[in-house]
């Protein structure tokens, strides 16, 4: 009998149509795919939600929290364009939510590379009871880091909501990540990693308390790192030590993702995290997630397995209904 997933809290969807799209510069639709200031998403199964909920039964996950891919943040807009986005996106994201609401919630897209309008979106849809957002964790092309001053009145939104906010990287601009899918392979996780730097040497997670901050893939290089990042502030380097707590305190506050492709990283994610943070997340539908969860999870410790797919996730929907 296969073991019941309580919640996926990284799965992708496009719920856009083509209606969506229309009067949107830079996106059209190319034989039923997206096309995103030249891109295509060519994904066939991320714009459609008949194929994720069969995945999903045939694995036993009873919920998942939706957000889009990616491509789909567009951090080249400006502040007018990506208004528009931004809602047209969270529109048909809440939208495809109600319409399957016994499975599906929406995690609400947040504008990162406009701070204001990032907080202003939280607020809107904090004030209608939609709690759970995504946006990226910076943008080492644009130049984006979340210590930025600038995003202080959206995390006193976040906190003041008590939401949820799931961090996915962004691709680096290093042009030595151009070979063997590196990018993605490792710059993802060290993105995610210096995100993560910068919230808890800037202070931001010792500020805001109540909000809750979760980091793809298991949190990518952040575990590896969080004794050196310590170690760092504890003997003075230049610029690390500003007053924070601890990176390792702070990061016992922080949850993950349990996308790591290997149960000894798993294990160390869970040792810095805490195991009660770690939750299950798929990256549906692309192939560096868990489409086969059953099986990529056979080596993790059943005790922590059971805590990953079940136990840990019924805070979460208590607090986010």
């Amino acid at each position: 009998m296969t073991e019941k997933i309580a919640l996926d809290i990284h799965c992708h969807l496009v719920p856009l149509t083509q209606d969506d799209t229309n009067g949107i510069e830079g996106v059209e639709w190319k034989e039923g795919a997206l096309s995103i200031d030249g891109y295509v998403l060519a994904t066939p199964s991320v714009y459609d939600v008949d194929a994720l909920l069969r995945w999903m039964d045939a694995n036993g996950v009873e919920r998942a929290w939706i957000s889009v891919p990616p491509p789909l943040y567009r951090l080249d807009l400006s502040q007018t364009e990506a208004r528009v986005w931004t809602s047209r996106l969270n529109e048909a994201l809440a939208a495809t939510a109600r319409r399957h609401a016994s499975r599906f919630k929406a995690m609400l897209h947040l504008p990162l590379q406009h701070p204001a309008l990032a907080s202003a979106v939280a607020r809107e849809w904090a004030a209608k009871g939609q709690t759970i957002f995504a946006m990226p964790a910076g943008s080492a092309s644009h130049g984006i880091f979340l210590s930025d001053a600038a995003y202080e009145p959206l995390w006193t939104a976040l906190d003041d909501a008590e939401a949820f906010l799931f961090l996915h990287p962004c691709k680096g601009c290093d042009p030595r990540y151009d070979h063997f899918y590196l990018h993605n392979l490792l710059g993802s996780p060290v993105e995610t990693a210096l995100a993560a730097a910068h919230l808890a040497l800037s202070g931001i997670l010792d500020r805001h308390t109540r909000m809750k901050i979760c980091l793809a893939h298991g949190g990518g290089a952040t575990a590896a790192v969080a004794g050196r990042l310590e170690r760092g502030q504890l003997t003075g380097r230049p610029g690390a030590d500003t007053g924070a707590r601890t990176p390792k305190e702070v990061f016992r506050n922080v949850c993950v993702d349990c996308i790591c492709h290997d149960a000894d990283a798993l294990r160390l994610a869970a040792a810095v995290h805490g195991e009660e943070n770690v939750f299950f997340g798929s990256d549906w539908p692309f192939s560096m997630g868990l489409p086969d969860p059953h099986d990529q999870l056979a080596g993790v410790e059943p005790a922590l397995r059971r805590k990953i797919i079940c136990d840990n996730v019924q805070v979460l929907l208590e607090r986010h209904r």
